[in-house]
């Protein structure tokens, strides 16, 4: 026990290990298990339980809305409390609610139980960001950030394939089997080797006003221009992901797995995306890097569109405008990310536990509006993708603007 009491107390003096960078990144897998590894899932949980496209589509949306909810709370807790005690109760709650899930035995507690475990998975983005500005300082943001997203979206290329091999073999149940091993082995990590990194004497005091916060954060439009953009940019991508769950399952009448190993599609732009920002670095400013991944996700959206459109539904036609789209999620979310932070660094934790509500906040409207369209056409998956873009371009150029404007 005293070892790990020491660890909590770690200096901040100390230069963060390879093994402190390894459970760092692991803690950013929480978030693909409670969404992306559902993915192949939803068919099934469908036709499991008995429900209809709406309410299977509610299990999946759900743990967006969760997760969008509990970032902002994590982000201010660990603003006041620190960094390390909320990140071990959320990963709880991850564990809690993945096993109601796996006992569920009809929707309702399916719901509550996706609910609870998004609400713990939440802590993995939010506080992984703020720990790594914390830990490597502003000056090498942007390239840990697009570090740790590029170990992140190991994530979204093996779970939805595992789960999806699992969902054929052994049926949905399964699939929070992985979720409860996979969350036990980062949790044991986060607890004997992450130590606490928030800097004495920053952050909330105990007494202020958690409003203040927000308040001097919206007060920036550059801060929520790009919180807005990454927000609207994800909504996409969720709304793409989810809705060629069930083009491949119901109108390509495609299995589960082969839904998983196309959908690696998705994480490998995310991944080269992240990979070319990271070669860039600081040498391009934020506002050029957020737009030029701006321009390029609504051509890709607009190209997904186009295809499905003219009735080309197969998998290409799906998944290769995905990956562009991701890419250019890629492109722009780091940059986005540090931006945000960096409007005011004494509030680091809540400005990235609201850009990670508001992606997650953004993929639920999406994903339940194309939920509650859907009529067994592609139409639905149009509507939502194309307005989702529109919506993150505008958000996109105004911090280009504003740049513009002052120069």
């Amino acid at each position: 026990m005293e070892s790990q009491r020491a660890g909590a107390r770690h200096s901040m003096s100390a230069s963060p290990t390879r093994l402190f960078a390894f459970c760092l990144a692991s803690i950013a897998l929480i978030g693909p298990l409670a969404v992306h590894a559902y993915m192949p899932m939803i068919p099934a949980v469908k036709a499991g339980l008995g429900v209809p496209d709406a309410l299977a589509q509610l299990s999946f949306s759900v743990a967006l809305f969760g997760m969008a909810a509990a970032t902002l709370v994590y982000g201010t807790l660990s603003d006041r409390f620190g960094r390390r005690p909320v990140l071990l109760s959320g990963l709880a709650l991850f564990l809690t609610g993945s096993l109601l899930s796996l006992f569920a035995t009809s929707i309702v507690p399916l719901v509550l139980g996706r609910l609870l475990q998004a609400i713990g998975a939440g802590c993995g983005m939010t506080l992984v960001r703020t720990i790594a500005r914390d830990a490597y300082g502003p000056d090498q943001l942007v390239k840990v950030l697009a570090y740790l997203t590029m170990f992140y979206t190991i994530g979204p290329m093996i779970a939805p394939v595992v789960s999806g091999v699992l969902v054929d073999q052994f049926g949905w149940r399964s699939g929070f089997v992985l979720a409860l091993l996979a969350g036990a082995a980062i949790t044991a990590g986060a607890y004997f080797v992450l130590y606490e990194t928030k800097p004495e004497g920053s952050g909330l005091a105990a007494g202020a006003s958690i409003s203040e916060s927000y308040r001097a954060l919206f007060s920036h439009l550059r801060f929520t221009s790009y919180v807005c953009q990454t927000g609207f940019s994800t909504g996409a991508f969720m709304v793409t992901a989810a809705a060629a769950s069930f083009i491949m399952k119901e109108m390509l009448d495609r299995p589960a797995s082969e839904y998983g190993l196309w959908f690696m599609a998705f994480p490998i732009g995310f991944f080269i995306g992240n990979f070319v920002s990271s070669r860039i670095g600081s040498r391009a400013r934020i506002e050029t890097m957020v737009l030029a991944g701006s321009i390029l996700s609504l051509a890709s959206a607009g190209a997904l569109c186009l295809l499905l459109g003219l009735g080309i539904v197969t998998p290409w036609s799906v998944f290769i405008p995905g990956l562009l789209i991701t890419f250019s999620q890629g492109i722009a979310l780091p940059y986005g990310q540090a931006g945000a932070m960096a409007v005011e660094p004494k509030y680091a934790g809540t400005a990235s536990g609201i850009g990670v509500c508001l992606q997650n906040l953004c993929g639920f409207l999406t994903t339940q509006a194309y939920g509650l369209l859907a009529d067994g056409t592609v139409w639905p998956l149009i509507i939502t993708c194309g307005t989702s873009s529109i919506i993150m371009m505008g958000f996109g150029i105004i911090p280009w603007w504003m740049t513009r404007q002052r120069d």
